[in-house]
């Protein structure tokens, strides 16, 4: 390449509404060329702006760069004729400076600003919006020509025609094409791994995907897998025979249960889950439900908690019919809502039958009888309504520094306050302060849906990090669909058009069963989007893995096929259609 690398065009786009699939997309993929000269600032050319501030944007990617010869690459392989200057949503459109020679930490003067390269693009599924072609994220990634990011080192001014001149070089010289490929394809070679995070450059996310990959040794991309999936568990249910039955508080039961054979169990980490098919109508559909394991750590026995809700079938159905000596369908242990080690202190803080998964990591500390300092902070109506209560006081002394404090909202003539109670009334930021939650706690929070939102929010102004606060929510995950506005928030149900055909797809955490037609949908996210059911998304087409869930039974195919296959134990939502009745977990 003799002639000097050029910028073409600088293109900038604030973000606006566009409507997709009946949805309302907030995105600023749509870029114009300004005309004379435009300044650069740290964050952000001028006039320039960022739909999506999680994905896109800030320090590491003030600036997206890319190159006319992909524009002629893309034309061809797409066979289109309607490119524009920031087709791509690139601020920089320019010549010269392919992905396979540019390298993290070069270093580069364009009129009289000065830029490094921190990483390449992460596509998501807007730019496949703006090229009017869904694949498009998948393609870019795969085809080796992201294009990439820049930070701005010193601010100035940029106009078309300017010449790009080099002034530095990254150390270990490797190019936007390899550090992409180093995480989207299978092969993750170890020295590679390493010498990438020698780049002072990489920008944060992309060293952590790279931390987690050296770390890992599951099947699958732990560079990329959502924190829901980073514990995959080996598809399928076993029968245990239920050994013990017992009443916790007027609405919850707890059933204990244990391989027949005696075989031992797998061993949970303290937090998670199973799942339980329950077989409650002759001849109908099974039903799914997820439960925390509220016991102590054991290879010979789980323990789940149910609470019986007015009108809930699975809850009814044990009260009414499970006995002891029945045996229960139940999953491997699941779910990445886990005790952490480590010397931190501990808030144990929950509400409700959300005691659940947050007994279970009292047990496992006072097992081994924890120096950590453990507090315990619960949330009930009153004694009648606190399951657990005994239970919680007999393992506090086996903890150097345990407390407790519990709240009762409306405390009974029986419940005697500093016995029973410490105070009444709802978990609180004054309660916080009065138990002394130290802010540099890791949390585990769980609970009905509106007590965690408060209690993120409490936390919030007590000063603790967002990264501190654990959560478990029962019926599903934390949706994640990047850019979407004003999505209503339903509760998961069945679609409109259910047919009694077709593999059965039952989302375990949801409670949702609905029947796979593929004349409707062209992959299990699309369903799931039918059904209101939580889930987490970006590119939808294999190559982010955001959608990367739990696969508890049954079996899928990929169409089209990922870029990486997902852990064993695991699938990828957003590209996999099944092939027999599965069971999902969200």
């Amino acid at each position: 390449m003799g002639d000097m690398p050029r910028l073409l065009s600088v293109n900038v786009g604030l973000p606006r509404n566009i409507e997709w699939k009946g949805r309302t997309v907030h995105t600023a993929i749509w870029k114009d060329p300004v005309p004379g000269r435009c300044r650069v600032g740290r964050l952000n050319l001028d006039g320039d702006g960022q739909g999506d501030l999680a994905g896109h944007g800030g320090e590491q990617r003030a600036v997206f760069v890319y190159q006319i010869e992909s524009y002629r690459y893309w034309q061809e392989q797409l066979r289109r004729a309607d490119f524009v200057h920031g087709q791509f949503g690139e601020n920089f459109t320019i010549e010269g400076l392919p992905d396979d020679a540019v390298c993290i930490g070069d270093r580069y003067q364009i009129g009289s600003a000065l830029f490094e390269v921190t990483q390449p693009r992460v596509t998501c599924y807007r730019v496949g919006i703006r090229m009017n072609e869904p694949r498009m994220p998948a393609l870019l990634t795969s085809s080796g020509r992201p294009g990439f990011y820049l930070r701005v080192l010193q601010e100035g001014e940029v106009g078309p025609g300017g010449e790009i001149v080099k002034v530095g070089e990254g150390k270990e010289r490797m190019t936007i094409a390899e550090i992409n490929a180093l995480l989207y394809s299978p092969d993750h070679a170890r020295d590679r791994l390493e010498r990438a995070l020698r780049i002072e450059a990489l920008s944060p996310g992309w060293r952590s995907s790279f931390e987690a990959l050296l770390k890992s040794q599951m099947s699958g991309n732990a560079g990329l897998v959502p924190e829901a999936a980073a514990h995959p568990a080996s598809p399928g249910f076993r029968p245990l025979a239920v050994t013990a039955i017992d009443h916790e508080s007027d609405d919850v039961l707890s059933l204990t249960m244990q391989s027949p054979n005696g075989r031992p169990l797998p061993t949970a980490m303290p937090g998670q889950y199973v799942v339980v098919r329950l077989q409650t109508a002759a001849g109908g559909p099974p039903i799914f439900r997820s439960y925390s394991l509220s016991g102590p750590l054991s290879t010979e026995r789980y323990r789940i908690s149910v609470k019986i809700e007015p009108n809930g079938a699975a809850g009814t159905y044990m009260r009414e019919h499970v006995q002891v000596g029945d045996a229960l369908d139940v999953s491997s242990p699941r779910g990445s809502f886990i005790l952490q080690s480590g010397e931190r202190p501990v808030v144990l803080l929950s509400a409700g039958i959300g005691a659940t998964p947050i007994l279970a990591m009292l047990h496992s500390l006072a097992a081994v009888r924890s120096t950590r300092q453990v507090l315990w902070l619960y949330g009930a109506r009153d004694g009648e309504h606190h399951p657990f209560a005994a239970e919680v006081r007999r393992l506090m002394p086996a903890l150097t520094h345990g407390r407790s404090y519990v709240c009762y909202s409306r405390p009974g003539s029986r419940d005697k306050m500093s016995k029973d109670f410490d105070a009444t009334g709802h978990l609180s930021r004054s309660v916080f302060d009065e138990a002394g939650v130290p802010r540099e706690a890791d949390i585990y929070l769980c609970g009905p849906n509106r007590f965690m939102a408060d209690m993120k929010e409490e936390l919030a102004t007590l000063g603790v990090a967002p990264e501190r606060i654990h959560v478990e929510i029962f019926n599903g995950s934390e949706s994640m669909t990047p850019g979407v506005v004003g999505g209503v928030m339903r509760g998961p149900h069945l679609p409109k058009d259910d047919a009694n055909t077709g593999p059965l797809v039952s989302f375990a955490r949801s409670g949702i069963a609905a029947h796979w037609k593929a004349s409707v949908y062209q992959s299990i996210l699309e369903l799931a989007e039918a059904c209101d059911v939580p889930v987490r998304w970006s590119c939808r087409t294999g190559v982010c893995h955001s959608c990367e869930s739990g696969l508890v039974s049954g079996a899928v195919v990929y169409g089209p096929e990922p870029l990486e296959k997902p852990a064993d134990g695991n699938l990828l939502v957003c590209c996999s259609q099944p092939i027999r009745d599965v069971v999902i977990d969200l």
